[in-house]
């Protein structure tokens, strides 16, 4: 099995995040760090501290050299596709070629409306998300993309200079919903991210992708399959539902870090994780 963390970046600081990710820089065991992206704290209080998802993963790219990075996962309506695919390219090359491109249909109804962001109902965001999967890895793959959907029109557009990953970074689609979105993921993405719950109910939303890629005809080894795992203040609780989610079929396990982020954590947590392999 595999292993990265997520610190969301919420109900903290630059520094400290800075010092966890830089000290996991130096630990072999964590492949990629992630964020989240979202403008208001979620599931907790929604008026403290959250930094801007992409600024502060451009940031983590100059203070790193290994990690892959990416968020879990971009609302796709927070910015427009082309403007999103353009942010992509240009991250991928200042970073050497370690994005993943974390997208996802977009939920949280506070902040979207506080904002004044339209979110949709739950058909208009899965329409507009696989409308924007296209216009994304069209535009970080091709020389030139024209699409028209209902949410998205583009004429012979064009991003240059194109990501260091070809055809595209890595696109990661995080999310459960099993009509659309997982087989929105089941049709463009390389990872699929289970956005928590019951090694069950990760077993389920795994056969109901599977089938989606059968009826498309894509092989299912092809999308690596993550989950998020809760880190508590247990290494060893934190290692035993890793492995109960790798007999399951995940090949990543996204270990969360609750705030205050320190980096005295990860050492622990990577001698747990490594009994694993």
């Amino acid at each position: 099995m595999r292993f990265a963390f997520k610190t969301a970046p919420q109900h903290t600081n630059w520094d400290d995040m800075l010092d966890v990710w830089r000290a996991a820089d130096d630990i072999e065991l964590f492949e990629s760090g992630w964020l989240f992206d979202h403008f208001y704290p979620i599931y907790s209080d929604s008026t403290g501290p959250c930094l801007e998802g992409w600024v502060t993963l451009t940031a983590l790219a100059q203070a790193t050299k290994r990690l892959r990075l990416g968020t879990l996962v971009t609302g796709i309506h927070y910015r427009h596709p082309a403007v999103l695919a353009n942010m992509a390219a240009t991250l991928d090359i200042i970073s050497g070629g370690r994005l993943e491109v974390g997208i996802g249909a977009g939920w949280n109804e506070e902040e979207s409306g506080a904002y004044g962001i339209p979110l949709g109902t739950p058909k208009e965001r899965s329409d507009r998300f696989e409308e924007a999967c296209e216009v994304v890895i069209g535009l970080l793959s091709d020389e030139t993309t024209s699409f028209k959907g209902t949410f998205y029109e583009l004429a012979g557009a064009r991003c240059n200079p194109k990501p260091i990953q070809r055809p595209h970074p890595p696109i990661c689609i995080g999310g459960n919903g099993e009509q659309r979105t997982l087989r929105t993921a089941a049709r463009f993405a390389q990872h699929w991210n289970f956005l928590g719950g019951t090694v069950e109910e990760f077993a389920h939303k795994r056969d109901v992708l599977h089938q989606h890629c059968e009826d498309l005809g894509r092989d299912p080894e092809e999308i690596l399959l993550s989950s998020h795992v809760r880190f508590e203040g247990d290494p060893a609780a934190t290692a035993a539902a890793a492995a109960a989610l790798c007999e399951a079929g995940a090949g990543l396990a996204i270990v969360q870090l609750r705030p205050p982020h320190t980096p005295d954590v990860l050492e622990p947590l990577a001698e747990a994780l490594a009994e694993l392999g």
